[in-house]
């Protein structure tokens, strides 16, 4: 089988895509002499009013280098002496961080099964039994995902829904936001839809991404006051999250914030992502949905996913089910989503 010329992006992670022009700008004006470290500096200040701006909420804003480290002090931020987090099975905590959080912060993860890979109330009620059992760990922290792992999405009913039960049993909630550019472009695409979703909801601290939407190794914990600790900076410095020269990512974070620009480029994935899907839905072999962000996870057989990640890379998912991930960038072009599109056609329609 003969493929057509490969697109010049892949379809395998965000991660793969590049910094925005306009990141890399700000960085560069950044980069003007010495200032304050330790984000005494006025580009952090500055970013940090905007997320509070964002949030409508007091909440203290603390800049990292990158999602699980995010993770790390978010959750160390809502832990008390013998609490777990509650977390999904295929929760990013759960199985792509190589146990960070339980060797940094010396805690248990209770994963629970979700075919959706959400949480649900049902799902906080069942391990309920263990509050006050000195005994077993206590169930202080749930974990959410936003976008999930699966590239599904939380109404923000589910995840009030969520918050109410937790905070009824005294648990406190986390939202893993590696992907929270996305979920916001999808269900409403601006500030309100962001507050909505997180503090409006009940969350009790954000790990907001920036690296998977465009920015250069910028991410941010947002923690609401009176819930999270208050030695989260403390806990930020001993899981080795502190930047010394932090002007560089809160640059980021004020182009990204005042322009509107991690929605623009959110909203571009999943538009291709979409796109994607109109080009390829129709072969049933797929047993593809149409995409909730920019994620699709297809069937391919084994010998044709073999010589299309040759042609152009991607990602192995469920190999038990010979599924695989396809994910959309920031920069994927019409273009690319249309050579993507071609070589599947050639080899599996």
């Amino acid at each position: 089988m003969t493929f057509p010329i490969a697109p010049k992006s892949f379809f395998a992670s965000d991660n793969f895509s590049g910094t925005h022009p306009r990141y890399l700008e700000a960085i560069n004006k950044a980069n003007n002499g010495h200032v304050m470290a330790y984000g005494g500096d006025a580009h952090t200040k500055e970013a940090i009013s905007l997320f509070q701006e964002l949030c409508d909420e007091d909440v203290e804003v603390l800049f990292t280098f990158n999602g699980t480290g995010s993770n790390v002090v978010a959750l160390g931020s809502l832990l008390q002496p013998a609490d777990s987090v509650v977390c999904t099975s295929w929760a990013h905590i759960n199985v792509d961080e190589t146990g960070a959080p339980e060797r940094i912060l010396g805690i248990k993860l209770h994963d629970v099964d979700s075919a959706d890979a959400k949480i649900s109330p049902d799902h906080l009620h069942s391990v309920s039994h263990a509050l006050g059992n000195v005994h077993h760990v206590q169930p202080g922290v749930v974990s959410i995902t936003q976008a999930t792992e699966l590239g599904t999405l939380y109404t923000i009913d589910e995840i009030r829904a969520v918050c109410d039960v937790a905070h009824s049993y005294g648990m406190r909630v986390h939202l893993d936001g590696a992907r929270i550019a996305n979920a916001t472009a999808a269900l409403g695409g601006n500030a309100e839809t962001f507050r909505a979703l997180t503090f409006g909801a009940g969350v009790d601290a954000v790990s907001f991404g920036g690296t998977k939407n465009a920015m250069m190794g910028a991410e941010a914990v947002l923690l609401k006051r009176g819930v999270a600790s208050p030695r989260a900076a403390f806990i930020r410095k001993q899981s080795t999250q502190l930047p010394s020269k932090m002007r560089y990512a809160s640059a980021q974070f004020v182009e990204a914030l005042s322009t509107g620009l991690w929605i623009e480029t959110a909203t571009h994935a999943n538009a291709m992502a979409m796109r994607l899907y109109e080009l390829v839905g129709d072969i049933k072999s797929l047993q593809l949905s149409p995409p909730q962000v920019n994620s699709m996870y297809p069937i391919l057989a084994p010998e044709v996913k073999t010589q299309l990640q040759d042609w152009s890379f991607f990602w192995d998912w469920d190999e038990e089910r010979s599924q695989v991930r396809w994910m959309t960038s920031w920069d994927t072009t019409p273009e690319d989503v249309e050579a993507f599109a071609a070589g599947i056609r050639a080899q599996v329609a």
